[in-house]
């Protein structure tokens, strides 16, 4: 448990601090920045895979053609959320990119309803509502709808229906391998077309920045696939360690501490609209907490005690 415990907290920290990563990459833009990450995620993949004498696992993964169709679906989600979470951080929109990740919960609940058939509880209704009510908020209050936010809730809820049509049959360093596998060539097509300096892809026109600006620069840069995996490996080893519910629990560390680092560290501006907003999103997050809670002494109650040996 503690050690579950341990690693959970990893993963969620190292996705919380996330964006100050990502701001050390600049002058590199975003696209580039994803590109770079997506290869070099692969090539950790493939030492994990060498390491761990994985590559047979990841073979028999290209013949069950189930998972083949539901991970490439799971890689091209994972590629969008990963461009506009790094544009999110270029143009300093980090605090709306925490309050996505705080919604991610709330979409993953609602997507089980509607295409899992999950029947909801009372409060996780409420929850719903209440975040519903928070879009609104900030919407009418800020004059711009928080596309950011919702694009990511959005993908990444979609990334984890995928992951779970895939259930158990694939580990996370063979998936996460076969995921960045699709990515690659779009990737290096990327690259290819900033390098061209395509005004699309590289607005500032200097082509490719990686290798250009320091030591510091470069090896931050390559330090990308690290900065990928690192964290799901550390999730992996939370999930099978840990009760569902706890995981539930402490997911909500990693989008406060963005939430902190955006305020905090990169000075956004936070107006009382915007406050207002966070704050009806937090009451749905304190309405599945004890939700979650609730569910937790139930089970416990329900459960017999052991009988004494």
């Amino acid at each position: 448990m503690v050690s579950g415990l341990a690693f959970a907290i990893g993963a969620y920290v190292l996705w919380g601090m996330a964006p100050i990563y990502f701001t050390w990459l600049e002058p590199a833009g975003p696209y580039e920045i994803v590109a770079v990450r997506v290869v070099l995620s692969l090539v950790f993949c493939a030492i994990l895979l060498s390491a761990s004498r994985g590559w047979r696992r990841y073979a028999a993964l290209w013949r069950d053609r189930r998972a083949v169709a539901w991970l490439a679906v799971a890689g091209v989600l994972i590629g969008i959320n990963w461009t506009i979470f790094i544009s999110a951080v270029w143009l300093d929109e980090v605090v709306q990119a925490a309050l996505g990740f705080y919604m991610n919960p709330l979409v993953t609940i609602l997507l089980g309803t509607i295409v899992l058939r999950e029947r909801l509880r009372a409060l996780q209704w409420v929850a719903i509502g209440v975040s519903i009510v928070a879009v609104v908020m900030l919407t009418v209050g800020l004059g711009e709808f928080p596309w950011i936010a919702i694009v990511l809730a959005s993908t990444f809820g979609f990334y984890g229906l995928a992951k779970h049509r895939v259930g158990d049959r694939v580990d996370a360093i063979s998936g996460l391998a076969f995921e960045t596998t699709v990515l690659t060539p779009f990737a290096v097509v990327v690259l290819v077309l900033i390098a061209l300096r395509t005004p699309v892809l590289d607005p500032t026109g200097v082509g490719i920045v990686t290798g250009t600006v320091n030591g510091w620069h470069t090896f931050a840069m390559l330090l990308a696939g690290v900065v990928t995996t690192l964290p799901l490996l550390f999730f992996a080893g939370a999930t099978r360690r840990l009760p569902l519910s706890y995981i539930g629990l402490t997911q909500y560390l990693s989008p406060t501490l963005t939430f902190i680092v955006g305020v905090v560290v990169l000075g956004e501006a936070m107006p009382p609209e915007r406050w207002i907003g966070f704050g009806i999103v937090w009451l749905a997050i304190l309405l599945l907490i004890v939700d979650s809670v609730a569910m937790v002494a139930r089970g416990r109650r329900a459960t017999p005690p052991a009988p004494m040996e």
